[in-house]
């Protein structure tokens, strides 16, 4: 199986993305599923998380601005950014627990400039 993420882009300060990553050639369904980022510089860092039932965690710095979610039946998760700003330019990673063990996706840049 893999874990392939897409939706990075280029966007400008206040704008939106949807990041999507999907858990493809496995049996079963996902445990926890959660999103990452890594900016230059600094350690790679946990964005949001959210549980099979639907239960969701978020960092700090992305509350009220970011929304996970997912769709069990299709192995998708989705991450919302509105409101994104400079600091929010990074490698986002996607992070799967399919329970006998944990796969990442390689990765999709999301750069917040003007």
């Amino acid at each position: 199986g893999q874990v392939v993420e897409s939706g990075g882009d280029l966007v400008q300060p206040g704008g939106s993305l949807r990041l999507s990553c999907e858990a493809s050639g496995f049996t079963g369904s996902a445990n926890l599923m959660a999103w990452y980022r890594h900016a230059p510089g600094k350690e790679r860092e946990l964005v949001a998380h959210i549980t099979r039932d639907g239960t969701t965690n978020y960092a700090e710095y992305v509350k009220g601005r970011f929304t996970i979610s997912r769709d069990n039946a299709r192995k998708m998760v989705y991450l919302q950014m509105n409101g994104l700003k400079p600091e929010d330019t990074a490698v986002y990673y996607c992070f799967v627990d399919m329970y006998i063990r944990n796969y990442w996706g390689q990765g999709t840049q999301v750069t917040v400039s003007s």
